[in-house]
């Protein structure tokens, strides 16, 4: 068998043990999805009469909500993580012969597919609200592939958090600066009624070009400015993450 089946046969096995963890424990899924419902409420329902942002607020909130699950999902990764490590199942595991790469790539993609599950809830949630986009078959499929890009990307970088912290109280921690940064975006408000300094964090920060490019696919009006620093944000956190997720892998296994 070659290397590279191997390792796909690998990534498998650690895929199918972190399903197990999350059929097991579904209410990493439930928190995940049930702190964006509640920010949609209050944003919407309480503060959404306030804001002036030319169209229904529930449009216009969605796409950040849509992000804010994905951050806020991360939390049970990093925690994860490292918690295997801590425990000693990733050096069990190299006793094994199983593929190191395997063990991460298992992490990432459950990771990515729970997020998918709670955006897919935020969604519904939000037609059931009166969510009314514009887009197309291939806007709504342009949008899905860019909340999956998120979704990996986010999951390599919060497994380098978590496989740094020293404790896995620590880990939960390191997904606070991913939770904080939609609510310093342009997600709730426009970044232009922001005052000076705020404005300028807002426009540059990298969520804020990925909020932008999924509200334009859903909305009927994507930039692709926005779309490309979107991309670029989200390949660099996939290599930051990578190649600091198997620094300290080396480090610490």
């Amino acid at each position: 068998m070659s290397s590279v089946s191997t390792a796909l046969a690998d990534s498998t096995i650690m895929l199918r043990r972190n399903l197990k963890h999350t059929t097991r424990n579904p209410v990493t899924v439930f928190n995940a999805v049930l702190f964006p419902i509640v920010m949609m409420l209050i944003f919407v329902k309480v503060f959404g009469g306030g804001f002036s942002v030319g169209v229904p607020y529930i449009d216009y909130a969605t796409p950040g909500l849509l992000v804010m699950t994905i951050s806020y999902g991360m939390g049970a990764t990093a925690t994860a993580v490292n918690d295997d490590m801590a425990k000693g199942i990733i050096n069990r595991f190299k006793t094994m012969d199983v593929s190191r790469g395997a063990m991460l790539t298992g992490h990432v993609v459950i990771t990515t597919v729970r997020c998918l599950v709670a955006c897919a809830v935020i969604v519904g949630v939000a037609f059931a609200m009166g969510f009314d986009p514009s887009a197309s078959a291939s806007d709504w499929l342009g949008a899905l592939g860019l909340v999956a890009l998120v979704s990996f990307a986010a999951s390599w970088l919060i497994i380098a958090m978590g496989l740094a912290a020293k404790t896995a109280a620590g880990a939960g921690m390191a997904a606070t600066p991913l939770i904080m940064l939609p609510f310093l975006s342009s997600a709730f408000v426009p970044a232009d009624t922001m005052g000076a300094g705020v404005r300028q964090f807002v426009e540059y920060q990298p969520f804020t070009p990925i909020i932008e490019t999924l509200r334009g696919l859903l909305m009927g009006g994507a930039s692709s400015g926005d779309a490309i620093a979107a991309i670029a944000w989200c390949v660099g956190f996939t290599v930051l993450g990578y190649v600091w997720s198997v620094s300290t892998f080396k480090k610490r296994a």
